[in-house]
């Protein structure tokens, strides 16, 4: 079963949304500007895996509002990217972003449910840090 293990917050003026959710819900919020990219650590984490010490429990990210990305994504864990999005199709889901991936970290994309809600998908690079 494919898990639930990361969010992805749209804001318009990452400053503004920086501190809304710093001020509001007191999360960590780390810039990666060379993919203006915000990361939101919203509880402990393992300090060298950077994963959530409590089960069930997600970090996520603030991101740029663009066409494709304008409400919160809720991301999915799985196996392999290219299989998951031919099984999304497949179902009657259709690809917004085909895979590309994150150096050193893994691979993601996004797609579209039949109800018109945008998800995405994620995959560690096991080779990461090896």
């Amino acid at each position: 079963m494919a898990g639930v293990v990361h969010f992805e917050i749209p804001a318009d003026d990452k400053e503004r949304a920086n501190t809304f959710y710093q001020s509001a819900f007191g999360w960590t919020l780390t810039p990666m500007e060379e993919m203006d990219y915000t990361i939101a650590t919203t509880t402990p984490s393992d300090e060298q895996t950077g994963m959530p010490s409590a089960p069930g429990a997600i970090n996520g990210a603030l991101t740029p509002r663009t066409d494709n990305l304008t409400s919160p994504v809720i991301t999915i864990d799985v196996e392999d990217v290219d299989a998951a999005l031919a099984q999304v199709e497949s179902a009657g889901g259709t690809v917004t972003q085909a895979k590309d991936a994150v150096p050193g970290m893994g691979y993601y994309a996004y797609f579209k449910d039949t109800e018109g809600n945008t998800l995405g998908l994620w995959h560690t690079d096991s080779s990461a840090g090896s």
